[in-house]
């Protein structure tokens, strides 16, 4: 059986969606973030020394990191090839979207948020002022315009693509999925109507509801 260590509001949601997309049965090891802190639980590091979510066990497999896990879900149980395309030119897209997701966009995303929190408790009052216009600062002369630019170019894709691997519905839909709901929960998905698009029809998927019920609650406004 496998075992999903599941943190709420988390990148492993999207594993447990991965998990339904292949009729895979699984069971979930919940953790909850810490309310001030918003960092996963110390009980996390028991089972992979990093102490993030999520984490995946298989029999004697323990993997960390979503695009290991999602690539390793994909070779593992997809025999029939439903998450993955057969094309040469698409499997290339799948390839880079794969490692995009974490790699370029997440890095703004996860800055915004540290950045956004600047000038707030637990930041010593004293400092607030300072701290929050410098977080300010870096946002508007550095993070938002970077996002715009990593807008546009999703967008321009999508245009041109019903999927982020083609024309076909692929795990790398499922990898960016995660940093596309970030953003629309930071900055909003006003003036991109393909994000938009793309977004609720993967959103809709029955496998996509299904890993919210069984992932309980999920709210990325932090």
């Amino acid at each position: 059986m496998i075992i999903v260590h599941h943190l709420n509001n988390s990148r492993s949601q999207r594993i447990l969606w991965m998990l339904e997309e292949l009729q895979v049965p699984y069971q979930i090891e919940p953790y909850h973030r810490d309310k001030k802190t918003m960092l996963a639980p110390p009980a996390l590091k028991m089972i992979h020394p990093l102490g993030k979510s999520p984490i995946l066990m298989d029999n004697d497999l323990t993997l960390a990191e979503s695009g290991a896990i999602i690539e390793y879900l994909q070779e593992a149980y997809d025999a029939q090839g439903k998450l993955k395309p057969t094309d040469h030119f698409a499997r290339q897209q799948y390839r880079y979207w794969l490692h995009y997701a974490e790699g370029s966009l997440m890095p703004l995303l996860v800055m915004k948020l540290i950045f956004g929190r600047l000038g707030h408790p637990p930041m010593p009052w004293l400092l607030r002022p300072i701290a929050g216009a410098i977080g300010q600062g870096v946002q508007k002369n550095y993070l938002d315009k970077q996002l715009v630019t990593h807008r546009d170019y999703l967008e321009n894709h999508l245009t041109e693509n019903r999927f982020f691997a083609g024309n076909d519905f692929s795990a790398a839909d499922i990898q960016m999925s995660f940093p596309i709901e970030v953003m629309d929960s930071r900055a909003g998905l006003d003036g991109v109507p393909q994000i938009q698009a793309w977004l609720q029809g993967v959103q809709a998927r029955p496998a996509y509801q299904q890993a919210l019920k069984q992932g309980g609650p999920y709210n990325l406004m932090g």
